[in-house]
């Protein structure tokens, strides 16, 4: 009881701050950014699913996968922003099944874009069994794992608050991850190791196939013109895994943030709010973009079916 009282308490501050701050006019920028996202993530997943050879190519399979975690994860972060300025109650079951599937999915999308990196290393290291390591059926189950790795903790967690939840109908002044997690002091400590065990599981594993992919390539002379394929392609991608991970450890700052008493509630109000909807959805914006530029193959299809859809247009008229 005491805990529903400090909690309920809490979300009042944060509306109040809130307001005092008119932070609720950030869902403006979340709202643009989403939809740029979803100008094109559809598309790129139309092109990838209805050509057969990209569905039968295990990068294309990663892009897919990660493209359509991004799309969950900002249709319910958006509705969780949206909700939040409107200061529209919600239960807090509700709100907590948000939280596990939101993280679920960042999470997945975190994890396949590090496979990502791993099946680029794969390709280059070992050329010619490449397709017998990673055949689309073995990919196929690896991206369920992958699913499944991400929602395990997530929806464990989820669990343990319904259990020990008195009233599981009462509603939230606010929803939001930090706070969600934030009290749950019988595993805090689990929480941050599984925050950050696996960024740095995902970053150490990053670093060690550029830094192989490098020693492997660098007689090759793929990378002594300052504008080489290679280079364009791991600037393309560096600056899109920084924007991936840079959201994840921010939140393990504002997690570490949530339990000092001497921090200001204005100061997690705004960290929390500029993570939220900005860090958080910049790059599920970028990354769509970014992989049509960077794979030739899927820039192709692209024009391949506008050219398609403009001869019927044609006929038709």
């Amino acid at each position: 009881m005491a805990e529903a009282v400090l909690i309920s308490n809490l979300t009042q501050e944060w509306v109040e701050s809130l307001r005092r701050w008119h932070l609720e006019y950030f869902f403006i920028p979340t709202t643009v950014i989403t939809l740029a996202s979803f100008l094109a993530n559809p598309v790129l997943l139309a092109c990838i699913f209805l050509s057969r050879a990209l569905r039968q190519e295990t990068r294309y399979l990663l892009v897919a996968n990660t493209l359509t975690a991004d799309m969950l994860f900002l249709v319910l972060n958006l509705a969780t922003v949206i909700c939040n300025a409107a200061q529209a109650q919600m239960p807090w079951l509700v709100c907590e099944l948000l939280t596990a599937v939101s993280v679920s999915a960042y999470c997945c999308a975190i994890l396949t874009v590090t496979l990502m990196v791993v099946d680029t290393y794969a390709a280059v290291r070992w050329p010619l069994h490449y397709h017998d390591i990673l055949p689309p059926a073995r990919t196929h189950r690896i991206l369920a794992g992958v699913w499944v790795l991400s929602a395990v903790y997530p929806f464990t967690l989820l669990i343990m608050m319904k259990v020990g939840r008195e009233n599981p109908h009462e509603k939230m002044a606010v929803c939001l991850v930090l706070i969600s997690l934030g009290f749950i002091q019988v595993n805090m400590t689990g929480i941050h190791i599984y925050f950050f065990v696996t960024a740095l599981i995902c970053t150490v594993l990053i670093l060690y196939c550029y830094v192989r992919l490098y020693m492997v390539t660098r007689t090759q002379g793929i990378w002594q013109s300052r504008f080489s394929r290679a280079r364009v392609t791991l600037l393309v991608h560096g600056v899109l895994l920084l924007l991936y991970f840079t959201p994840g450890f921010v939140f393990i700052l504002e997690l570490a943030l949530f339990q000092r008493e001497d921090i200001s509630q204005d100061v997690r109000v705004w960290i929390n709010t500029i993570n939220m909807c900005v860090f958080m959805v910049l790059p599920r914006a970028f990354a769509p973009y970014l992989y049509g530029l960077r794979y030739r193959e899927l820039s192709d299809t692209l024009m391949q079916l506008l050219h398609q859809h403009r001869r019927l247009s044609q006929i038709t008229v």
